[in-house]
């Protein structure tokens, strides 16, 4: 390995510098305003979705030999310019999944309260049965709903334990969710999935969440469908042209926040302790893992309930541990400039996820299948 070892890491990763400071030297930098001249004399650059890993900015990347992601997706990434200059790359597949679960289901509970529904035996839709998709699907199920799968690509090799349904039986669903990676190209290309012609069979008394990539669905064509009154409720997290939001579209869902929905600490700490690893794999290091040390105690580690549990119930819990309409309004108030939503992104508050809390006085099964902690005491 050449010494000195420098790793350009963007400086949203949290505590990358804790865990890569062992490698060498760790220079942090906004990963939107990446560029070329930045990888000068670079040995490992780590990124997150908002950075393009391509031609351009590897132009003068002299020394780079590996490449990681701390996000599941790796649509920012040309992985074939990469093998073909024979720099090693790793990604994080299921790093935020349970943070983006978490996100839906907190999301839904708050949507059915509101609508004064009960998400028991109503059908949800999960478009794309990868690692984020089933961790959206084990907590629908945990609540009583019937959950539908839609992943073609994965139902043509014929290798999955899982039933999967028709694309006319997700337009027909109660809630469709979307957890597909973007594509543009082939039979199964996931650009504007949702596009005018989709969109404009779905009805009002559904929900439709999109948490994966803001080019599923055509943002244009959704803001005809609310105008006309004609769409569904929205959980809406991503955009298409972020940081540069469809403004007009912003009134209309239920809940819209800004690319956030994996944004828990745990999950972030997960990836940056993935690509981490496959450093360390890389380079035939032997790895050690110390993520845990640094996240800090959660601010509430524990309750009692006495009461047996109904939805509202549910509901309360999941905003407990993470308030999801804060990040609402933060977003409405602040995020609608790319300034804004970048900002936004950067600043966000520490999140942690359900595992934190131990409830003791119950035993409701359901509450363990959402992600909590049961303490039998």
């Amino acid at each position: 390995m050449l010494q000195p070892f420098t790793l350009l890491v963007d400086e949203n990763m949290p505590f990358a510098p804790e865990l890569l400071s062992p490698f060498g030297q760790v220079i942090t930098k906004s990963g939107r305003e990446l560029c070329a001249d930045d990888l000068i004399n670079i040995d490992a650059l780590m990124v997150r979705s908002v950075t393009k890993v391509d031609e351009t900015l590897l132009a003068k990347a002299n020394r780079l030999q590996f490449v990681g992601t701390a996000t599941i997706g790796t649509d920012h990434i040309h992985k074939e310019l990469l093998a073909a200059r024979g720099i090693g790359f790793a990604s994080a597949p299921g790093c935020n999944r349970i943070a983006v679960g978490e996100y839906v289901i907190t999301s839904l509970l708050a949507c059915a309260q509101y609508r004064g529904e009960q998400l028991a035996g109503k059908r949800l839709a999960v478009v794309g049965s990868g690692n984020t998709g089933n961790a959206v699907a084990q907590r629908a199920e945990a609540v009583g709903m019937k959950v539908l799968r839609y992943d073609p690509p994965l139902a043509a090799k014929g290798q999955s334990h899982w039933t999967f349904c028709q694309f006319e039986d997700v337009l027909n669903a109660d809630v469709i969710s979307l957890h597909v990676p973007l594509t543009r190209d082939g039979e199964h290309a996931t650009y504007h999935l949702f596009d005018a012609e989709v969109l404009n069979q779905l009805r009002p008394e559904q929900i439709l969440i999109n948490a994966c990539r803001g080019e599923v669905v055509d943002n244009q064509a959704l803001l005809r469908c609310v105008q006309a009154k004609l769409a569904p409720a929205l959980i809406w997290d991503v955009w298409e042209a972020e940081p540069n939001v469809l403004t007009d579209l912003v009134p209309y869902p239920f809940i819209t926040t800004p690319h956030i929905a994996g944004y828990s600490l745990d999950g972030k700490m997960r990836g940056t302790q993935m690509i981490t690893q496959a450093l360390c794999q890389h380079l035939n290091f032997l790895y050690v893992d110390h993520s845990q040390q640094f996240l800090p105690a959660p601010t509430l580690s524990s309750i009692e309930l006495t009461a047996p549990i109904e939805q509202a119930t549910l509901g309360q819990l999941t905003q407990l541990i993470y308030n999801v309409f804060a990040d609402d309004r933060r977003f409405r108030r602040d995020g609608l400039t790319a300034i804004g939503f970048d900002r936004l992104r950067k600043t966000y508050p520490q999140r942690r996820e359900f595992a934190t809390l131990s409830i003791r006085g119950v035993s409701d099964p359901r509450l363990a299948a959402l992600g909590f902690a049961l303490d039998p005491a």
